[in-house]
């Protein structure tokens, strides 16, 4: 796919959030940004960029304490993922290389669906929120002089604690949302112009790679 038109786009997010709200996840979702393309007001939309804080799951809230025992073909069932949502959806439980259950790739699987993986969408998963992050993985990109690893600063928060934000849904339908260039936006975190301009360019040729849906799970 190309892109999404800018209805579309919007009309996924809020999909996206309904399911969020209305039913049991693999972890704790805390909040869902939008970022990128879709912010900036941009028709079509080239890729979906969506930002979710999650919980790390320190125990598990199953109902009735869910079955960790259980054979699920994936380690961490229980521990990284609830033991009663794998149960439930064992098309969804997914696992890293290391053949333990990712919540980033289960958050994905639940929200996105096996349908979904050709859709130019983008989603990041971190149990820190959205703008600490931004400063976090800045930090960490400038670093290692890696760019392709920022997190672009100009999201808007559409749902978060369990409220959702109408007024964010109506901006992105009516391109209300007044951000900057990401080379300036980073300029206000800090960078100097020269390096901004350098990163932006980076982090869009990296975009540009990407094909279907992408994933990227963080800790901070």
């Amino acid at each position: 796919m190309s892109g999404f038109a800018r209805s579309h786009a919007v009309d996924r997010l809020e999909r996206l959030v309904d399911t969020v709200e209305e039913e049991r996840m693999p972890v704790p979702v805390r909040e869902v940004w939008a970022f990128g393309d879709v912010a900036l007001g941009l028709d079509p939309v080239e890729r979906l960029d969506i930002y979710l804080t999650k919980d790390i799951l320190m125990r598990d809230d199953s109902a009735n304490g869910g079955d960790p025992d259980a054979t699920f073909g994936v380690d961490g069932v229980g521990k990284s993922v609830r033991a009663d949502w794998a149960a439930d959806h064992p098309e969804y439980l997914r696992a890293n290389a290391n053949g333990h259950a990712a919540p980033e790739k289960c958050l994905a699987a639940h929200l996105l669906g096996d349908s979904g993986q050709e859709e130019p969408i983008h989603l990041e998963v971190c149990n820190a929120p959205f703008e600490d992050n931004v400063t976090q993985r800045l930090r960490g990109a400038t670093m290692r002089e890696d760019y392709t690893q920022l997190l672009d600063p100009r999201g808007v928060c559409l749902w978060a604690e369990g409220t959702r934000s109408d007024e964010a849904f109506r901006k992105l339908r009516e391109s209300e949302l007044a951000l900057p260039a990401l080379s300036s936006a980073l300029e206000m975190l800090g960078m100097d112009a020269e390096a901004a301009a350098d990163a932006a360019g980076e982090l869009h040729a990296w975009r540009e790679e990407q094909e279907g849906v992408t994933v990227r799970g963080d800790v901070v």
